[in-house]
């Protein structure tokens, strides 16, 4: 077989070009994201010492479980096997049809929470451009309220028209974009957050984190923290697909778990500078977006480009996470109804004054994405908790896609039998990474529960 030239498990060839320097991109570019902006907030509810050793736990689970999972791209030797081309196609060879179901239910549940943060975050951009120039022109004491209902149903609008593109997900400037976008705003945030603590010089916040408050909110916070850092870490649903870009010799397998190391310490380095530096910076008062919260006013145009760069990142990135949800159903039910012109009638509209030709759609491509995408914006209006459904996110998708489904290929792949002394490792810490997740996601939902008791409905005023 020429080099580069790869047999999938479904019988067809593809060719790939990837390298440990592309491969450690895509994996700095996947786990780097809206979560950053959360890190300052993260820390100051762990205090000092908790906070850095948690994101460094997080770090060494993240690391640890991406390196069994990359030994499950091919099956059933990690270096001679068939590949695996998507994290499901794995699940399937090592743990069967039964397991395929939960985690296709884990998956989707997982992107299309990362909607609905998507909806939730790009609208509190907006609204922070708008407050930003008016605190510019009126003084940091001027009332400047926006409404975030009206931005989230603007971002809703500018998708349903890019769901009905067609093959969005393959127009490669849009990841190109979304990358640059979203470093784009972490260094920004990391640039405020070094120059407000310049600024004043005082190394602020303590050991134990924000006392705040009761010790029932304290506790609830310390778990809301813990699932922003796991929503921080979680790239494990797009591992595989990294993994199927690396041409070889070496193995696949090999070239990964150096990618995935140096990504993971790239980041991690980056998240530990962001979270402390911030922490530093504005000790126990850190605010829980460090672009959005108004830590900074000045210069008022740099916190712009910042929030700037949100928006265009997750516009683009909504539709590359909508995409696939799109495209199991609509495959779905097209094999459900095979004769339904509503499904399969294709229809050709002009685009006047622009060199795309003709766009093509059906009747149920249209209707169906619309109705998600409306049904996606009114739950982020329902829900404009910014924190609180990041740690959700979070802590839904860190167990089971980074560390529960990685450790079981893994026993199965080297026929690990219960009670040997790495299958009660293995799982002492796939049960310690639920019950992390578990709190997690309580600590989420109390948050989101407190916080609807002083909600309007679809009156979100920032």
């Amino acid at each position: 077989m020429e080099k580069g030239i790869v047999n999938d498990a479904k019988g067809g060839e593809h060719e790939r070009q990837g390298t440990l320097w592309t491969a450690t991109a895509h994996i700095a570019a996947a786990v780097v994201g809206s979560g950053v902006l959360a890190l300052a907030w993260t820390v100051a509810q762990l205090g000092w010492v908790m906070g850095p050793l948690v994101i460094l736990g997080f770090f060494w689970v993240t690391y640890y479980t991406s390196t069994l999972l990359a030994d499950c791209y091919r099956f059933p030797d990690p270096i001679t096997g068939t590949p695996n081309r998507v994290y499901i196609d794995a699940v399937r060879c090592y743990l069967g049809p039964r397991n395929v179901f939960l985690c296709g239910l884990a998956q989707y549940i997982n992107l299309w929470g990362t909607l609905v943060g998507y909806t939730i975050t790009a609208s509190t951009s907006m609204i922070a451009v708008k407050r930003a120039n008016c605190f510019h022109r009126n003084g940091h004491g001027a009332r400047c309220d926006a409404s975030g209902s009206t931005f989230m149903v603007v971002f809703g609008l500018f998708q349903l028209v890019l769901s009905q593109l067609p093959s969005l997900e393959n127009i490669t400037w849009l990841s190109v974009v979304a990358v640059a976008t979203s470093f784009g705003y972490s260094f920004i945030s990391l640039g405020l957050c070094a120059g407000k603590w310049a600024s004043h010089g005082d190394f602020r916040g303590t050991l134990a984190g924000t006392d705040n408050g009761s010790p029932g909110d304290k506790a609830f916070n310390v778990l809301l923290a813990l699932g922003n850092i796991a929503f921080a870490y979680t790239f494990a649903d797009i591992l595989i697909e990294i993994q199927d870009t690396i041409k070889s010799p070496p193995p696949e397998n090999k070239t990964m778990k150096k990618a995935t190391f140096y990504g993971l310490v790239l980041t991690t380095i980056f998240y530990l500078l962001l979270g402390c530096i911030g922490y530093a910076a504005f000790g126990n008062d850190a605010p829980g977006n460090v672009l959005t919260g108004f830590g900074f006013y000045e210069p008022f145009w740099l916190v712009d480009i910042g929030n700037i760069c949100v928006i265009i990142h997750f516009i683009g990135a909504y539709q590359v996470f909508a995409q696939p949800i799109f495209a199991r159903f609509e495959n779905y039910i097209a094999g459900r109804f095979p004769e339904a012109k509503f499904i399969h009638k294709t229809y050709y509209v002009k685009l006047p004054l622009t060199d795309f030709g003709s766009l093509s759609f059906t009747l149920s491509k249209l209707v169906l994405r619309t109705i998600f995408i409306m049904f996606t914006t009114l739950v982020a209006m329902l829900l404009p908790f910014f924190n609180a459904v990041l740690g959700l996110i979070g802590a839904l998708g860190f167990w089971p896609l980074s560390v529960y489904f990685p450790v079981s290929m893994h026993m199965a792949q080297k026929k690990i039998k219960r009670g040997q002394p790495k299958w009660i490792m293995l799982q002492g810490m796939s049960l310690l990474c639920l019950l992390i997740s578990l709190a997690a996601s309580i600590g989420s939902v109390q948050d989101i529960v407190h916080n609807l008791k002083f909600a309007a409905l679809f009156k979100t005023v920032y």
